[in-house]
């Protein structure tokens, strides 16, 4: 980006060298104002552009039209290189699934992105440090699709335990295979659920309904529902419980979490299940285990390296295992899910186009905003160091300005000023608020 300094991300901590603009840049910026700095004008909501990826549900262009937003443009499938590269450069807002990725250089050549809204669960497709020193906050929807993972898992348990996907597959053969033996009820079945997230309780409350006995495991300390009991450790859960489902983030701790060692841990009648994050279990080390039968079965939904699109070929040492169910990734991917996801991550971006709102930001400060009749507000992102707030008011009081409102956040790098003013002193406040040392960007909304 012209006018900033050189930084560098560190296993994703941004160490700042300098993090100033020119004025010109800061009006350059502006997603909701014109680009000349000495006419900061109000864009109309109708040139507001938002660009959503990867056949964001209807649902979401929907709620953005009610709200008076009309430059949409939707595309079914992810883009990237040059392709995202020139469609996004004029975008003030996108929308992506889980495709597209979103890189410091694709940000680098958004000049006037504003916000990115992930209609899934993860961010991990996203640079959040490079779009948090650019003041672009990031949104995304970790509720809107617990209930259809949930309910995959459910499914999938059942169908392991009674050995279907194996019989299925000897069926389409031709061979019968008529048997109760390695067929199992879920009822009485010990199911352990590793990560008591938004997903992980809801799986815990459905298995609870059908007679499983749940128990979890969490890095952190969890007020269980229903009848569940807390584990002290990984390993004594995988050792007790009959049915095994993963529903952790993806972080370096949990990165191949359930390799060769943890597998053997289990027992040969157990079966597992990740539909949470591909780098949560090693691949191979589960195609060996299958292999030596020390599992009953596995079920994947997620994987390290996924197909870029729906024509590429799926590759996987899975593939040849009849008691293995490999689903590619549609864990969260019910229409009700999707039509969720759409309206939750649509709504929050209108909140920050609106009124600058940023509450449930999964990397920036988090402000929840009241109306502003009557005000001009002013939004103020800046690096988080001493002496910026003091300064932003002494443009204030120097100027004779009364400020209405104000709100401020920060997190570790970033703090964000809002500010409601009287009308006719806010062009005057956005040219000083942009020569504020430390400022990122400025933008005023009317």
């Amino acid at each position: 980006m012209a006018g900033m300094a050189a930084f560098m991300v560190i296993r994703g901590a941004v160490t700042y060298s300098q993090l100033a603009l020119s004025t010109d840049n800061h009006y350059l910026l502006i997603s909701t104002h014109e680009s000349n700095p000495m006419n900061p004008k109000s864009l109309e909501k109708r040139k507001i552009k938002f660009l959503l990826l990867e056949g964001v549900h209807q649902s979401a262009i929907n709620t953005l039209q009610k709200s008076g937003y009309e430059n949409i443009e939707a595309l079914k499938t992810s883009l990237e290189g040059d392709a995202l590269a020139e469609k996004i450069a004029d975008a003030h807002f996108v929308g992506i699934r889980s495709r597209t990725q979103l890189t410091e250089s694709v940000f680098a050549a958004s000049k006037k992105l504003q916000a990115v809204g992930c209609f899934c669960i993860g961010t991990n497709q996203v640079d959040l440090n490079a779009a948090l020193i650019r003041g672009i906050p990031i949104f995304n929807a970790p509720f809107s699709n617990t209930r259809s993972v949930a309910e995959l898992v459910i499914g999938q348990s059942i169908l392991l335990l009674r050995g279907i996907p194996e019989k299925n597959a000897l069926l389409h053969r031709g061979v019968w295979q008529k048997a109760a033996k390695g067929s199992f009820e879920t009822r009485g079945k010990k199911l352990g659920i590793v990560g008591y997230g938004n997903i992980g309780s809801q799986l815990s409350v459905l298995a609870e309904s059908m007679g499983m006995k749940v128990y979890l495991y969490d890095v952190v300390t969890k007020l269980p529902l229903g009848n569940a009991v807390q584990m002290d450790s990984l390993e004594e859960l995988m050792r007790e419980c009959d049915v095994v489902s993963l529903h952790v983030p993806e972080t370096p701790q949990t990165q191949d979490m359930v390799g060769a060692e943890q597998l053997a841990w289990m027992k040969p009648e157990s079966v597992l299940i990740n539909a949470s994050r591909g780098s949560v279990v090693d691949i191979d080390a589960l195609a060996s285990a299958l292999d030596r039968k020390a599992l009953a079965g596995a079920a994947i939904d997620v994987y390290p390296q996924e197909p870029k699109s729906n024509a590429e070929e799926f590759i996987s040492p899975l593939r040849q295992f009849e008691n293995c169910i490999i689903t590619p990734h549609v864990g969260g991917s019910t229409m009700e899910a999707q039509e969720n996801i759409g309206v939750e991550v649509a709504e929050k971006l209108i909140k920050y186009s609106d009124n600058g709102s940023s509450f449930a930001s999964v990397n920036f400060p988090e402000v929840t905003l009241p109306a502003h009749p009557g005000k001009h507000r002013l939004l103020h992102i800046h690096e988080n160091v001493p002496g910026v707030l003091s300064e932003i008011n002494n443009v204030f009081s120097n100027t004779g300005i009364n400020i209405s409102s104000q709100y401020l956040q920060t997190n570790e790098h970033v703090g964000y000023v809002v500010m409601d003013i009287d009308v006719q002193y806010s062009e005057v406040a956005l040219q000083k608020l942009n020569q504020v040392t430390g400022t990122i960007r400025c933008r005023v909304l009317f």
